[in-house]
């Protein structure tokens, strides 16, 4: 996991920051709030939140699915991007982390275009598939990896052909990459990649923002 681009210095960070981030007032101070907690390291970086923001621009999304949304950054990124009516929904586990994340989603004026559903994300996704909801223009997965293909089989029943699923941490760190490693969260996303790399479902691009980017727009 990383908060800032594989590969980048803190002195050419900062420069990207600068010269690249238009990030809004809310983001700043949801990560300067994160960035006093221990795990902050699972918070995405700011250039990833910038991409994703844009993308839902690009896109027109209106409807958004979010799997992992640890305080809400992603989130917050995402729901400033969508228009009046547009909805995202988040699925996760924590009350003290998502508590966070609700505080600064109501301080930024965005709470009424996202929905939480706080516990398991797979019990989650399958209330989500018997009510029926979507079709999402937009997915994006950053939650436990050893269910990564689980949580990416469902979104491709959920998103729309032409709509796009976003899949964070495919590089890793670099450990995918490395021989070894053959902790449990590593096998995982190894085995989840290989098989994105050849799903003809969707069309694939992988790019090295921040801990690793998959873009798979359904076919």
């Amino acid at each position: 996991m990383s908060n800032r681009s594989l590969g980048l210095d803190g002195r050419l960070h900062r420069y990207l920051l600068e010269h690249g981030v238009r990030e809004h007032p809310a983001l700043a101070r949801l990560r300067a709030e994160t960035a006093r907690l221990p795990e902050a390291h699972m918070q995405i970086a700011p250039e990833q939140g910038a991409f994703m923001q844009w993308l839902v621009r690009l896109m027109g999304a209106r409807q958004v699915l979010e799997i992992g949304t640890f305080t809400g950054y992603s989130a917050l990124a995402m729901a400033l991007a969508l228009p009046p009516d547009g909805r995202l929904i988040t699925c996760d586990r924590s009350r003290d982390w998502t508590a966070i994340a609700r505080r600064h989603w109501e301080a930024a004026g965005v709470a009424d275009r996202i929905e939480l559903r706080l516990g398991p994300a797979a019990a989650s996704l399958a209330a989500l598939e018997r009510e029926g909801a979507g079709p999402f223009d937009l997915a994006f997965i950053d939650a436990d990896k050893t269910a990564y293909h689980s949580y990416y089989e469902t979104c491709l029943r959920l998103v729309r052909p032409g709509g796009v699923i976003l899949v964070d941490n495919v590089l890793w760190g670099g450990r995918v990459a490395e021989p070894g490693g053959d902790d449990p969260d590593t096998e995982a996303i190894r085995a989840f990649n290989a098989r994105l790399a050849v799903d003809e479902r969707v069309d694939l691009s992988v790019i090295p923002l921040a801990d690793g980017l998959a873009l798979a727009r359904k076919r």
